[in-house]
Formats: C-alpha cells, structure tokens, sequence
C-alpha cells in the first residue's frame, strides 16, 4: 500500500458558541475546508444535571448540506419538522439530509438531565453538491450495535463502518455522494492500515489518546489532533500509542462554490438569501419547543 502524504497537521482548539465551549479542528486559519466537508466540532464532555445543561439546542433550521452527529458519550433527543423524534445514544450516529430545508432540535433527554451524565460527541457539515442542494430533507438515525466493523489481525483496532467501504465492509448509511466515515477504536499497541480511494480528500480526527500515523506524525491530545492528506496515496496506517479514539473522513471533492452563513451552505449569496427568505416564510416546516 502506497500511504498518503500529510498535507497539513492541525491543533483543535476551543472557540466558544453562545453557552458552550468546543474545539473546532475545521475550519482554522490553515485549513479553511477539506472539500466536501465544511466544518467539524468536538463538543464536550460537559457535566449534564438540572442545575448545569449547556447543549440544549432549540429548534433552528438547516439547507443545503448535511449535519451529521458522532455522540460518543451520553444521549440525546432529536427531533425535526419531518416529524421523526428519537433518542440518540453513545456510539450512535444521526445522519441528517438537509437539502432544501429542515428545522431540528438536539437536546440531553429530560431523564438524562435528572439523573445526570456526560455528553460528548462530533458534530460534522457534509456539503452537498449543487445539484442536491435542493433536494428533498431526509433523516437517518443508525444505532452503535447495527454498525458493521473491520477488526485488525492483531484484534487491537476495531473500526465501525459509518458509511461508505473498508475491505468490502459497507456502512449502513445512505450517501447522496462518495463518501467514507470510520470510527477507529485502538487499544494500546495495536496497529491498523486503512485504504480509501486516492479520488478522496481525506482527513483523520483525535478524540481520545495517543497514535502514531504512517510512523511518522504524532497525534495526542491539545497538541496535534487533525490531519489533512493529500491525495497521493492509497490510505494511512495508525499505531496506538495508548487506547484511542479516531474518526476518519474522505469524500470525492465537488470543486463548486461554497457560500455559508449561519445554518446554510449554498454555492452563491443569492441562494443565502433566498434560504433565509423561504425559512422565514415557513417553507422548511415548523417545529414547537420542547
């Protein structure tokens, strides 16, 4: 296997969204995007009870991309003007097809606020290309033990297949574009090679721990936690420096515009406006506050 090169090595720092302090590895000042992808947020842990509940977010409206939710450690609520309601729990992923519009809400479940918990997980925006920018909204909502998985021959490296294809092993998401998403779970000195497709851009997060990558790079906690490869390579190999958590994305680049404000990602300022317009006059549906 031919490994990519490493086109740039990121730090994820905080930056702070209204109540909440996260870190954001995408977009920075060296990485304005990793076409298709848009942004990526790592939230938490926060602490959750009655007294403190920080990731508490009202119904809010979304158009032109695809918001996507890793939760890695509690549970939430969600709910959309599609009408679908459901509780989302640790290793869970949500898929949301925003296309021409949809308006949801995520929240800690009134019990896990009353009992209390951590929350942690990644929030991701897919882009999609323009030709899909208006299509209809759609929701997928995959549980932890549903995902297929590839295992290491030394059994230390388990990755789930979110979507896309690891050695024949298919994910359970539906993509409207060519797309790869891993969880990678490393115990301690195992060691994992993983392929995608040299027609990707691909990108590899830290969540947790410490890894070597093509036994070169480091990535370890508030040092380096993002990379970003060039497309020179058939994958990547990983060793567990101690037990670890990655996500990996790849996806074939669209090479459009991109216009972004607030919840919407279109390809020009017309269509910003025209997204804020149609929201206003309820043409993304409605949704009560809980």
């Amino acid at each position: 296997m031919k490994l990519n090169t490493i086109r740039t090595v990121g730090q994820s720092d905080f930056v702070n969204m209204g109540p909440i302090r996260l870190r954001q590895p995408l977009p920075t000042q060296q990485v304005e995007m990793v076409d298709p992808f848009i942004l990526l947020h790592h939230y938490g842990p926060y602490d959750i009870s009655e007294k403190s509940n920080p990731f508490d977010l009202g119904p809010h409206p979304h158009r032109g991309f695809e918001p996507i939710t890793f939760l890695v450690q509690g549970e939430q609520l969600h709910r959309d003007s599609l009408g679908n309601e459901s509780v989302v729990k640790a290793g869970d992923v949500q898929w949301t097809t925003a296309g021409r519009g949809i308006i949801h809400a995520e929240a800690p479940t009134k019990e896990f606020v009353k009992q209390g918990g951590t929350i942690e997980g990644i929030q991701l925006w897919l882009n999609l290309p323009a030709e899909k920018k208006m299509m209809v909204a759609n929701y997928q909502h995959v549980k932890h033990e549903d995902f297929r998985v590839v295992t290491s021959e030394d059994e230390k490296v388990v990755t789930r297949i979110i979507a896309g294809e690891l050695n024949t092993t298919y994910g359970r998401i539906a993509t409207q574009t060519s797309v790869n998403a891993f969880m990678i779970e490393a115990k301690a000195g195992g060691r994992e090679s993983i392929t995608f497709s040299d027609t990707h851009q691909g990108m590899l997060y830290l969540l947790k721990g410490k890894v070597k990558v093509n036994d070169e790079t480091t990535l370890e906690l508030d040092k380096n936690q993002f990379i970003q490869f060039h497309q020179d390579g058939d994958g990547f190999s990983i060793e567990a420096d101690e037990n670890s958590l990655l996500l990996f994305m790849s996806g074939e680049p669209f090479n459009e515009p991109v216009s972004t404000y607030g919840p919407y990602v279109m390809n020009t300022q017309t269509e910003i406006m025209e997204a804020m317009r149609d929201y206003q006059m309820g043409k993304m549906g409605f949704l009560t506050p809980n």
